[in-house]
């Protein structure tokens, strides 16, 4: 019987599996920019025209450096996502976790500015507030801060927090003058959601304060005179909690940002929109889009293809004919999308490579995981070379990839199809225990492990309805009991 494939499968056998099934020919369409435009470290975004002073996409999860390079003073109890913009950084833990850097560096790189400049990053918190629904952190989750907080206010405080019905975000700080107070600079409600991320961005100088969420200005305060001295600095500053963290943000960080200026807020949003779709994607995301299979139209020649026909793919034009070195070196090229109303997007793109003769195997996801196998995909249709095809997909964003005619195990279902769609392992036995090919369920829109299912409630169980010849999804069981053939099955 095949086996499922799960969550975490990334055995070398699997991505030899993946390397031969699947082309190397995925498209991201959205936004044209590439991913992690908030900050290219050590110069001047060309983008954002703006030169961070430091930035942490989390891609080293090992030592958690900065992308300058730029390693943690300490770090405890942290963990590693692949949701958001491939990777996350996650401070939620029963114990003590933190990640600390150095404000400034021994050979005089500064990473933060207390007194004036722009911090932005992306968050989902692992819980939802009070008005969603949930309980909140339970507690004053920092998710960016230097200093601490002290009731006397002996040594200075800088933080970004949230408080413990996550329904309200704020900015405050304290200065080490023992005035037993601290000057909150702007607030602002939220609703947030677990695992949606959002882009919080405050901006900050002796003539203003902002704060922007999720690419929108929410409030502006006064000006910033309050903040650390040294002292407190020296101890650094903390993503996701306090100095002993304690007062953890329970979620995930992604694309966090530093800079020594105000950004405006054109900038901000820009970034906002730029990036949004990375982070839509995220597979726990409530805004994911939902993209379904198209019918397939069966063929038997020389053999019995459960998926094939054109599904939703609609020819376009041909195109020059460009051979690939073998019928599975194939590619998509010249792929536009443009928006059609609704959150529709119509899709062009050519299919070149593979050789003639070959059908292509065309699938979508909304969102991708790590492996590509536990993520929800469609399949969309097959396509042959030298063809240009137009599809509409019901959202702003999806991946493509094709998939090659390789059939492992001969059942009908590509290696492509059995990884990603119906996930099952496309080299093992053709048939189950009943002798019911694969492809039979597949065709029919079940799962393979359903045999002794009966979907259609007319008595006779998928294995049965495969026997006599009858749809497993149409109530047809009469048809079998008027002919007295139902004493024939075991």
């Amino acid at each position: 019987m095949k086996s499922i494939i799960r969550s975490g499968n990334g055995s070398c056998q699997l991505n030899r599996v993946l390397t031969r099934a699947l082309t190397v020919a995925g498209f991201l369409f959205a936004l044209s920019r590439p991913i992690h435009a908030q900050g290219l470290p050590g110069g001047t975004n060309s983008y954002t025209g703006y030169a961070p002073l430091d930035s942490w996409t989390f891609l080293n999860s090992t030592n958690w450096t900065s992308d300058k390079g730029y390693a943690p003073v300490s770090f405890s109890n942290l963990a590693f996502s692949p949701l958001g913009n491939g990777a996350s950084l996650v401070v939620n833990n029963t114990n003590a976790a933190w990640l600390r850097y150095n404000v400034q560096e021994s050979d005089g790189t500064t990473n933060f500015s207390p007194s004036v400049g722009t911090v932005t990053f992306w968050f989902a918190p692992s819980w939802s507030g009070t008005n969603q629904g949930g309980t909140g952190p339970g507690e004053y989750g920092r998710l960016l801060e230097a200093g601490a907080y002290t009731a006397n206010s002996s040594l200075g405080w800088w933080s970004i927090y949230v408080d413990p019905a996550g329904a309200n975000l704020y900015f405050s700080t304290q200065t080490n003058d023992l005035s037993g107070t601290y000057h909150t600079f702007v607030s602002t409600p939220i609703a947030w959601t677990t695992n949606y991320f959002h882009f919080v961005a405050l901006t900050y100088s002796a003539t203003n304060t902002a704060l922007y969420l999720d690419g929108g200005l929410v409030t502006n305060g006064p000006p910033l005179t309050v903040y650390p001295g040294q002292s407190a600095l020296a101890n650094g500053f903390f993503i996701g909690s306090d100095t002993n963290g304690i007062y953890q943000a329970q979620g995930l960080f992604n694309s966090v940002a530093t800079y020594n200026v105000p950004m405006d807020g054109g900038t901000i949003q820009a970034i906002f929109n730029q990036t949004f779709p990375y982070y839509m994607m995220s597979p726990l995301n409530t805004a994911m889009f939902t993209l379904f299979s198209a019918s397939s139209s069966p063929t038997y020649t020389g053999g019995y293809n459960a998926i094939s026909g054109a599904g939703y793919l609609q020819w376009a034009a041909n195109a020059p004919v460009v051979n690939g070195a073998t019928a599975n070196q194939v590619w998509l090229t010249n792929l536009t999308a443009t928006a059609a109303g609704g959150g529709t997007m119509n899709v062009r793109f050519t299919i070149e490579g593979g050789q003639a003769g070959y059908f292509y195997d065309v699938f979508a996801t909304g969102y991708l995981q790590s492996p590509i196998t536990n993520a929800i995909w469609a399949w969309l249709g097959q396509g042959q070379q030298a063809t240009t095809y137009t599809v509409s997909i019901p959202s702003a964003n999806a991946f493509l990839i094709l998939g090659t005619p390789l059939d492992s195990n001969g059942d009908g279902v590509s290696d492509a199809y059995s990884l990603l769609v119906a996930h099952i392992d496309p080299n093992t036995a053709q048939t189950d225990a009943f002798g019911v090919p694969y492809a039979w369920y597949v065709q029919n829109g079940l799962s393979p492990q359903s045999a002794l299912q009966d979907p259609d409630q007319d008595g006779l169980l998928n294995y049965q309805e495969y026997l006599f010849g009858t749809k497993p999804q149409v109530s047809e069981g009469f048809s079998v009991w008027a002919t007295g053939s139902f004493t024939s099955i075991p």
